[in-house]
Formats: C-alpha cells, structure tokens, sequence
C-alpha cells in the first residue's frame, strides 16, 4: 500500500466511501419503498371503500346500489355482509380464507392461506338495531416484487456510477495535488541542477499546498543565501588570506634556513605575529559578515538611548579624544541591537581617524529629524571621487590602500551597510575631494 501513489490511495478511499454510502442508499429506499406502497395500499383501500359506502342503501331489508357503485376496483374487492355475518353481496377473493371478525373503521392486515391482505370494515345501519356490513379487502402489496425490481435497477446503474465515482474522484485528486507535482519538480530540478535561484511561486492562498510551496520557497531563498554566503566566504578567505600566509611561510622557511641573529629572528617572529594577528582579525570580520549574510547574526533589538550608547562608545576605545568631537542630542530613544550599533560606530569612527587628517577632526553627531533617528560621522580628510563612492560600500575595496594601516581590510563600510539594513535604516555618503566625507546612518522611528 505504502508503493501506491496518494492520488490512487484517494480514490480508492473514495470509491469504497461511495460505494458503502451507495449500498446504505439502497437499502434506505428498499425499505422506504416497501413502507411507501404499504402505506399507498391502505390509503387507496380507505377512499375506495368510503367512496363505495356512500352508494349503499339498506332500508326496511332491502339492499340497493347507487350508480358508480363497483365490486371492485383498482385492487379493491367490495362485499356486504348482513348483521350476522352471512355474505349479501359481492365475491370473496379466492386467496383469502379468513374467518375475519368485523371492526369498524380500522385498517388491519389478515393473514390468509396464501396470501395477507388489508381489511377495512363499515357498519352501516338502517335503524336502531339493523345494519349491514361493508367491508373492503385488498392483497397486500409483494414488497419482494420491488425489491427485485430495485436491485434490478441497481445491477445496471451501480458499474456506471461506481465508474464516474472512480474517474470523478481521480480528476479531483489529481487536480489538488498539483501544486504538490509543481513542488516535486521544482524541488527535482534544483536538486538536478543545483540552481537555488529558482522557486515554486504558486499564487498566493491559505489552502494547504499555497502554504507549503510559500515555506519552500523561503526554505529555498534561506539556502540560497547561505550558499552564496559560504561561497562569498571562501572567495574572500582564499583570496585575503592568500598574502599573509605568503608572508607567514616566507618568513618562518627564512629563518630555518639561514642562521639569523638575535635580533633577525626576533624582526622575524614579530613579523609573523603581525602577519598572524591580520589574518584572525580578518577572520573574524570574515566569519561576522557571514552570518550577517545568512541571517544567523540576527539583530536583537531592545530600547537603548542612542546617546549614551555613543559616549560610552567613545568613552572605551584608546580614540584621540581631543580630536573626537561628539554633538550629541539627549533623549534620543530607538530599538537597536546594542552590540551591533556599537560596531557600527566603531566602524565608521575608525574610519574616519584611518583616512582623515594626521591632526585633523572627526564629528560625530546624533539627531532626530523627519521621523528618523540620524547619526552621522564625520571627517576632514582625504574625501573620495564621486566614481567611487558607490564601490566603498563592496567588499575589499579601500579609496587609498596605502592609507588602511596594518589591519585594514575593506571590510568595515560593507558591515556597516549591512547592520543598517538588519535595523530597517539605510546609510548615505555625502563627500568631495580633499574636503572629507561623511557618513549618515538613518534609522526610522518604529
């Protein structure tokens, strides 16, 4: 059962379900038939039997009949019997061999040698002490008759509709499971040809499968993103990390090889320290901006004062102070991660130190407008080109190199960027050469 495709699985269910339902149906009208012509039986007994009684006259001993007046009639037998039961008029059915005693007004069913009939009785009088009796017989309907005919009946139609139900319930089946096929071949193709880019993209709805396809595409979407981060990751490590190690091994197969002297080797050991403290702080921006990517970094975002959040940032890192200057708004509240905002401004401070003036400034400065909680930092540096300023935010990518120091590694401005983006804000850059730049963080109100 467990090798049988769902559709047929349903079908079948299905079919057996009509089946069973169209047996009960059955025999729901079987019985309800045989209730049907018993009940039709002694309703046409009654007004046959009325109707005839209004025709008979019985005065002074003498019996007469009215015109319309019938022996019998649509099944009906119609006789008269006088007050002690002697037969005055009609003919008794050959079938019924009952001794019946006389009841007036009521319908009963007789059971006879052969047959069971239903009897109805009237007393119809002619004075205070004489009378005679009209009574009505009819044979009790075979209920087996229709029940043959029924079942006769069912024999020829039962196969079609049990083959309309099969086919009917197979369309509907397949039918519903159709997004279910999109699915499996969606999912085939991209497992076949490892293109995560494509997606199932059912039309929106709230049935099972719109739902199931919406889940795989974001499952799809989830992969695809953290495939392209563990590429953009190994693209990245094997290329930045490709100089230091060269540096590293050059270094180390040196000193091995020549007999250096004290302060060789210690010119040495620091160079390949240097070199090894570059290549972990590149790992660890390399690995932060791999989870940003894929979403394992997520932002945990609580109400903070943006304000002493910057002061007390200033505050712990080993920055010129007298050349920082903070213009800072108090009671600027706004619901950011506080360790990611901290790198953030950490990020652009050290920036601007990196590429400003030897002895020049950096602004920092904190403000609400139009909705937006807006930080800004500031430098009085080198500036960058226009034709640039749209690359500082790639990765990798520094305006002067020569200018990055010894950790540097063009990967601040792209994290930067990207914990904009995890807060719902954006970054702006407003530059112009020679005359330094700025960098804006805006962060809507929530």
């Amino acid at each position: 059962m467990r090798n049988i495709s769902v559709k047929i699985r349903i079908t079948a269910w299905l079919t057996i379900l009509m089946a069973v339902l169209a047996g009960l149906l059955l025999a729901f009208m079987m019985a309800i038939s045989s209730i049907v012509a018993n009940q039709t039986a002694m309703d046409q007994l009654k007004e046959t039997v009325r109707s005839n009684v209004q025709l008979v006259n019985y005065e002074n001993g003498s019996l007469q009949f009215d015109d319309g007046f019938s022996f019998y009639s649509g099944g009906v037998s119609i006789l008269v019997y006088n007050q002690n039961g002697a037969l005055m008029a009609g003919q008794v059915p050959v079938s019924f061999t009952s001794d019946e005693t006389f009841v007036n007004g009521t319908v009963r069913t007789v059971e006879s040698d052969d047959d069971d009939y239903y009897v109805l009785d009237f007393w119809l009088p002619s004075d205070w002490e004489n009378g005679v009796w009209v009574r009505g017989l009819m044979e009790e309907p075979e209920n087996s008759q229709i029940s043959r005919n029924l079942l006769i009946v069912a024999l020829v139609a039962l196969p079609v509709f049990m083959i309309l139900v099969i086919l009917g319930s197979y369309g509907i089946a397949k039918r519903a499971f159709r997004p279910l096929d999109n699915i499996t071949a969606t999912a085939s193709s991209i497992n076949e040809a490892r293109d995560l880019s494509r997606r199932i993209n059912l039309p929106p709805g709230r049935d099972e499968f719109s739902q199931l396809a919406s889940t795989f595409d974001q499952l799809f979407e989830r992969l695809e993103r953290s495939f392209e981060a563990e590429k953009q990751f190994t693209a990245d490590a094997s290329h930045e990390l490709r100089t230091p190690v060269s540096i590293i091994k050059g270094a180390s197969e040196y000193g091995l090889k020549y007999d250096e002297t004290p302060e060789e080797r210690h010119e040495t050991l620091t160079m390949i320290h240097r070199q090894s403290v570059k290549m972990a702080e590149l790992i660890s921006q390399l690995l932060s901006m791999t989870r940003l990517d894929q979403g394992t970094e997520g932002a945990h975002l609580e109400k903070t004062d943006m304000g002493e959040l910057i002061k007390s940032m200033c505050g712990e890192q080993a920055w010129d102070k007298e050349r920082l200057i903070l213009n800072i708004k108090d009671g600027i509240i706004s619901e950011v991660d506080p360790i990611l905002m901290s790198r953030l401004i950490q990020n652009l401070v050290e920036n601007a130190f990196k590429y400003g003036k030897p002895d020049g400034h950096v602004w920092v400065s904190l403000d609400r407008k139009n909705n937006e909680t807006v930080l800004s930092v500031k430098d009085d540096g080198i500036g960058i080109a226009p034709e640039q300023q749209d690359k500082v935010w790639q990765r990798f990518y520094q305006v002067d190199p020569s200018r990055s120091g010894e950790g540097g590694a063009g990967l601040g401005l792209s994290m930067v960027k990207q914990i904009a983006r995890l807060h719902g804000g954006y970054m702006t850059l407003e530059s112009e050469n020679g005359k330094g730049s700025t960098f804006t963080l805006h962060l809507p109100e929530k």
